[in-house]
């Protein structure tokens, strides 16, 4: 059995207290036969202010938040996608949000520098403003990797609404498109669901997106709707609010015929940025 799990949090200001629950939630994912546990975007952190990120950031490698997601793939033999978490990156005050892939021996596989940063106004939203930019450096590679549970490409939040990246992971390979997110509450209700269906629909690819989802104590509200997709579109499992886990197993087969009797990715004329 391959089954995967997204985590649902509403993550706080408190490192440990987030750690402690993604840990639960961890547990239980794996207790219902996931061995793929995707974590949300900012699930470490939800600080009351954007610049409090930096005083948790990590050097690649080390540090108490990457060692908790090594002992968690250990202890319960499982990958684990970290959402987001700071690595520091060559600028000291703009830290990586990086998703990081750990096997079920606690080796780091895979990591990703979120690109597209969420530097915009929305109306209707207590917050209004977001400039992610301000203490978050981009990042400006792809990344895909192979798993036991299909090949992997990975993106975070904000990049669902630029097709071209799902388009060019899609091209290289990738089978699941992993999208650890933290949708506000407005965005989500309007979009959240149409485009995670729509990057499966035109790429014919799985689409796994772990989501925040709540109220936080700095004020945010969060959609959440954790879910995963098929290929065809088609919602395998969903959680709409709060704490929880959805468990699916992906069926690759499937997807594989698919791909074979309506070859969309093979009829590609047009070309698309490399990043």
């Amino acid at each position: 059995m391959n089954a995967i799990a997204v985590v649902q949090m509403a993550s706080g200001p408190q490192l440990n207290a987030n750690l402690m629950e993604a840990g639960r939630l961890i547990q239980e994912a794996a207790s219902a036969g996931a061995r793929l546990v995707v974590l949300p975007e900012t699930f470490v952190l939800m600080a009351m202010q954007d610049r409090d990120r930096i005083t948790i950031a990590e050097p690649l490698g080390y540090g108490p938040i990457q060692e908790f997601l090594v002992r968690k793939a250990r202890q319960h033999r499982v990958w684990i996608v970290g959402g987001t978490i700071p690595i520091q990156s060559h600028d000291p005050m703009r830290p990586y949000a990086t998703c990081l892939v750990i096997n079920d021996e606690g080796e780091l596989v895979g990591r990703y520098n979120k690109i597209h940063l969420f530097d915009v106004t929305v109306e209707q939203d207590d917050i209004g403003s977001y400039a992610e930019s301000q203490f978050t450096c981009p990042g400006n590679e792809l990344t895909i990797l192979d798993s036991p549970f299909g090949r992997l490409g990975l993106s975070v939040c904000y990049d669902l609404r630029f097709p071209e990246l799902y388009r060019e992971l899609a091209l290289r390979g990738a089978e699941l498109f992993i999208v650890p997110s933290a949708f506000t509450a407005v965005t989500g209700q309007a979009h959240w669901e149409v485009l995670l269906r729509a990057r499966a629909i035109e790429n014919l690819c799985y689409v796994v997106a772990a989501a925040q989802g709540g109220y936080h104590v700095n004020g945010r509200a969060t959609y959440g709707h954790s879910m995963v997709i098929d290929h065809w579109g088609q919602i395998r499992g969903q959680l709409a609010k709060g704490s929880g886990v959805v468990v699916v197993e992906p069926d690759l087969a499937t997807l594989h015929s698919t791909r074979h009797s309506f070859p969309v990715l093979a009829h590609t004329r047009l070309a698309v940025p490399t990043y």
